[in-house]
């Protein structure tokens, strides 16, 4: 079976900047087919160096980000909540620059942002008010899905299981926001891979990060692939499949992540055994 396997930029970067460039031609050469770009700040992201190497090399990318407590849409303070919907917008404006319609990640709340109580009817009413600004903005300007992550209970309270980011694609209702699954949260939270798949269905399922378990190699772990694979295929889910890890030098991204030993040499070493892994496992589908 043939999915089009990407990369993400934190393999070898962890603020993406002009200095990083190179890492489009290797992830070509590596025999990936798209790079996601983790964009830290939209303010410093070089977009034009971007677009003029991505053309260079011929290759395809995405988008992803996650927003800081400086740009949390679910903020208590509605200047912190604008200052959310701007850095999305400017978001939005890099993906149509680039040529790429996904836009996915902890684009919903800050990243990490914890209150260590359930989420609140009115923290759900800005997050759907925030977002829906930024789906209206986005279909306006071009036609970028904004694809909200689900992510593990340590990491958010906002969205962790596939079934509550639907229900918010349809509170948001400007038909341009769909789920991003990634299977190192997914193995914490849901039930079983394929019901998440088949709860997003084609309508619903944005985009996909194929990360092991434990953040290692995947395919080496405790994730299903096989049904995972089967799944998406029979919701017709077409996109990339990334693969997003750290190269264990990264100390910030790493303290962050809860990464606290090696599970490869580089985080390069990582994403090719993983693609080669991944590969062989659609293969066999």
């Amino acid at each position: 079976m043939y999915f089009k396997f990407g990369v993400d930029s934190f393999i070898w970067a962890e603020s993406f900047g002009e200095k990083d460039l190179w890492i489009i031609q290797k992830a070509k050469e590596l025999g990936f087919e798209t790079v996601d770009f983790a964009i830290s700040n939209p303010f410093t992201f070089p977009t034009e160096q971007v677009k003029a190497e991505l053309a260079r090399v011929g290759i395809d990318c995405v988008c992803t980000t996650t927003l800081t407590p400086e740009t949390n849409p679910i903020s208590p303070d509605s200047a912190i909540r604008a200052e959310g919907v701007r850095a999305m917008k400017k978001c939005v404006d890099i993906c149509n620059t680039l040529g790429t319609n996904i836009l996915g990640g902890v684009n919903y709340a800050a990243w990490g942002y914890i209150t260590k109580r359930p989420r609140t009817d009115e923290e759900w009413k800005w997050g759907v008010e925030c977002m829906r600004e930024v789906g209206e903005y986005a279909k306006a300007t071009g036609d970028v899905v904004i694809c909200v992550e689900c992510v593990n209970r340590f990491e958010t309270f906002f969205l962790n299981i596939a079934e509550d980011a639907v229900k918010f694609c349809k509170d948001v209702g400007t038909g341009n926001i769909k789920v991003h699954l990634d299977c190192f949260h997914m193995i914490r939270e849901e039930k079983s891979f394929s019901g998440a798949v088949k709860t997003c269905g084609r309508e619903y399922l944005g985009y996909i990060h194929v990360n092991e378990n434990d953040r290692g190699i995947p395919g080496t772990g405790l994730v299903p692939f096989k049904e995972f694979f089967q799944a998406v295929a029979e919701v017709g889910y077409d996109g990339p499949l990334t693969i997003e890890s750290f190269d264990p030098s990264f100390t910030e991204l790493a303290g962050n992540c809860a990464i606290w030993r090696t599970f490869a040499p580089t985080g390069e070493a990582l994403a090719t055994e993983g693609l080669a892994n991944l590969k062989r496992i659609a293969a066999e589908l």
